[in-house]
């Protein structure tokens, strides 16, 4: 054991695993579930207590999380982000709802090698966020990340009643593109609910609406939009803003999903948090804390990124301001010693140690994981 943390009674500590999803390979209940089952076999006997907690940081799985924490699936079909019908998912319990963007507007959804930059719409995301109000939602955390779409959440608010207009008073096409012939928002139509509840905007970007750090030349690209492409996008959101107000274009979060956090932001009052911190408050995390010794968190890389918003990070700050010890898992870890240690994460436990092939890593992800977490409680538990 190099550094365990048994208690006096000698019986290994109770463990929380509150893993986010490791990308493309598996889901962040997948990873705690594989994570429990290699720390109880290197357990001897039956006495390891062990809670799992997926989390998410807003983006993609972040519905899946709050499901696996004891929230109601509710499935409601929307327009996707190319036009077409899609089934979206939503989660709800006692009042709140999870709303997750890129169940409606997601990359995801586009197929293989099929990228809309110009056109594609967040318009299902208002009418995931209409159905959760008329199920009975009070509360609602919108997580806005891996959008397919830079429309500044004009699509989103269409869908809640708004109406953008070109200067012949025709309804504009979607699209961020298209907000270059804007002339008049008329915002009067919008749902009053949202505007009385003010929804939580959770995600890990901070970026401004516009400019070097907007979002069409920040995260553009990832959505198939060339040079041209991000200096027609990032012109059409300036002139929106112009129309909608400039103010808060420029606040942490107007550029999320494509300014569907600047859409948020104006015209619903919403409010911007950091994801991973809305989720743990919505999951429970502190009161799953309660009697823990050791937390065991993760995602598919620890790197530059992990310390800025990422789960992870958000895990072990929560669990560092408890006095909880905090590992973590991942398919591969580039972060320094000292930047890890600054996160709160004691130590990381890559697949790679295990498997230097990455491809091998990604398509037997489960297996290895379970493998260092058996090193992980021969470290921590024994």
């Amino acid at each position: 054991m190099t550094d365990g943390v048994v208690n006096r009674s000698g019986r290994a500590p109770r463990v929380l695993v509150a893993t986010d999803k490791f990308k493309g390979s598996l889901t962040a209940a997948q990873v705690a579930e594989r994570v429990t089952r290699g720390l109880r076999r290197a357990v001897p006997g039956r006495g390891l207590d062990v809670t799992s907690l997926p989390v998410a940081d807003g983006g993609d799985g972040t519905v899946a999380a709050a499901v696996a924490a004891g929230f109601d699936r509710r499935t409601v079909r929307v327009t996707g982000p190319l036009g077409e019908p899609v089934t979206a998912a939503y989660a709800l319990r006692d009042g709140t709802a999870v709303v997750e963007l890129a169940e409606a507007a997601g990359l995801r959804l586009l197929p293989a090698g099929v990228f809309a930059p110009l056109t594609a719409t967040s318009h299902g995301c208002g009418e995931v966020l209409r159905a959760a109000l008329d199920a009975g939602a009070r509360n609602v955390v919108l997580g806005v990340g891996g959008s397919a779409c830079t429309d500044g959440g004009a699509g989103m608010l269409t869908a809640l009643g708004a109406r953008f207009l070109a200067a012949d008073g025709a309804p504009l096409p979607p699209g961020g593109a298209a907000l270059a012939d804007l002339a008049t928002a008329d915002l009067t139509g919008l749902d009053p609910r949202l505007r009385e509840l003010g929804p939580v905007l959770a995600g890990d970007v901070g970026n401004p609406l516009t400019g070097p750090r907007g979002a069409a030349a920040v995260y553009g690209p990832q959505k198939g939009a060339g040079p041209a492409e991000v200096a027609v996008l990032d012109a059409a959101l300036s002139h929106y803003a112009d129309v909608l107000g400039p103010e808060r274009s420029a606040e942490p979060g107007a550029g999320a999903a494509g300014g569907v956090g600047y859409g948020a932001l104006v015209a619903l009052g919403a409010v911007f948090r950091p994801g991973i911190e809305v989720m743990l408050d919505v999951l429970g995390f502190d009161r799953a804390l309660d009697g823990v010794g050791l937390v065991v968190t993760g995602e598919g890389s620890l790197d530059a990124q992990t310390p800025y918003g990422k789960a992870p990070a958000g895990v072990a700050a929560a669990a560092r301001a408890r006095g909880v010890t905090t590992v973590a898992v991942c398919g591969q870890l580039t972060l320094p010693p000292e930047e890890l240690a600054r996160t709160g994460i004691r130590r990381a436990y890559p697949l790679t140690a295990v498997e230097p092939d990455p491809e091998r890593c990604m398509t037997h992800a489960g297996e290895l994981l379970e493998r260092v977490a058996e090193d992980i409680a021969r470290d921590y538990l024994t």
